[in-house]
């Protein structure tokens, strides 16, 4: 075809480090899979049926009458409201296009041909992605076995050993994304001390608020950013506060490291929506709370449920299960599809035999238990 030869053509131009690049796959083909169904359950993208605070649709409205303005380009009643929220200054702060944006360009600053990217088996896909669009060496360090109490999550002893002279970043996520695992306190301390200096470790907390309201022996790093200048903590709004659709996403670490970071933030990353909401989401905390336990309810009740049918529900602190079906897996997931339940086929991290379902409301999960039934 022609698209396919143009594509091919323009390829050739890219740099080298794109020329192999696959774009990220987020899925389903929400839109055309939304025109199909009267109702659909969506259960592939770890979105918070909860919905955002009111006070964040009141400040939306708000914003709305403004939107013939650029937005602030410093973000800074954000980054106001984040610092007196971390205990840190608005200079360690730099604001994304969500975290997704962030976790590339720490690559695309940090990281080039030549250089090596250290990240787990079952990481993250982006870690992945901004490795290969710089032209880094992405090593990926065996995840723990399926029989530990961690399931396919971040063996920390063996991402330090893969740690060479030409590693210039360590990905990590706490919560895990797609695996839903964790590592406690004592773990990451032992870890960190063995990084060189000269080497970023990006913990991906994207997750964080499920862990840090669940998890006894959950601990965000941003415990131990005062003691290592190379921390970076990257999260999000789009999670616990219920804000994906606004892309907004925020990193934490040295001011001189936020320093560099700022050179190649687009000047107008986030939207004014997305900063007056972010704001107002960090004011209620009650809703959150809410929210949490909500969650946390309905994942101990589904993932109860899919033991109970017999399949291997992976130990999660999130606001998704990782679950495995085995050889029927993509037949499942078909089927599940036709019945209006998208949840998320995972052969793309390497586990086939895996389909990661959001929580949802309980009559959502109702429903995609009734489906799983009918199979």
């Amino acid at each position: 075809m022609a698209e396919d030869a143009d594509e091919a053509f323009f390829a050739a131009l890219a740099q080298p480090g794109i020329r192999g690049l696959r774009a990220y796959d987020p899925g389903h083909d929400l839109v055309a899979v939304r025109a199909r169904h009267d109702l659909l359950i969506e259960l592939g993208s770890n979105e918070n049926p909860q919905g955002a605070a009111p006070a964040a649709r009141i400040a939306m409205l708000d914003a709305m009458h403004q939107v013939h303005r650029y937005p602030d380009p410093l973000g800074g009643d954000l980054k106001r409201a984040l610092a007196a929220r971390h205990g840190v200054s608005s200079a360690q702060l730099v604001l994304g296009n969500g975290s997704h944006e962030l976790l590339m360009q720490f690559a695309q600053v940090f990281a080039g041909p030549g250089d090596e990217i250290v990240a787990s088996q079952y990481g993250f896909a982006v870690y992945a992605l901004a490795s290969q669009a710089v032209g880094a060496t992405l090593r990926q360090a065996p995840a723990l076995p399926r029989d530990h109490a961690m399931a396919r999550g971040h063996d920390l002893d063996a991402i330090a050993s893969m740690l060479t002279p030409g590693t210039r970043i360590v990905y990590l996520a706490n919560p895990n994304n797609p695996t839903g695992t964790w590592f406690g306190r004592d773990a990451f301390d032992a870890f960190i001390a063995r990084v060189p200096e000269a080497v970023l470790v990006v913990v991906d907390e994207a997750y964080a608020e499920f862990g840090e309201a669940d998890g006894d022996d959950y601990a965000s790093a941003l415990q131990w950013q005062g003691a290592h200048r190379n921390l970076v903590v990257t999260r999000t709004f789009s999670k616990a506060h219920a804000l994906a659709g606004l892309r907004v996403g925020y990193a934490i670490a040295n001011v001189g490291l936020i320093a560099v970071m700022e050179r190649v933030r687009e000047s107008f990353n986030v939207n004014s929506v997305g900063l007056a909401a972010a704001k107002a989401v960090l004011d209620d905390e009650e809703h959150l709370c809410w929210s949490l336990a909500r969650n946390a309810e309905q994942r101990a009740l589904l993932a109860t449920a899919l033991r109970e049918r017999g399949w291997f529900v992976h130990p999660s602190l999130t606001n998704f299960l990782l679950v495995e079906f085995g050889e029927r897996t993509q037949a499942i997931e078909a089927g599940l599809l036709a019945q209006g339940v998208v949840v998320r086929p995972m052969a793309g991290y390497g586990l086939a035999g895996c389909l990661r379902i959001t929580v949802g409301e309980a009559g959502e999960n109702r429903r995609l238990l009734a489906a799983l039934d009918a199979l």
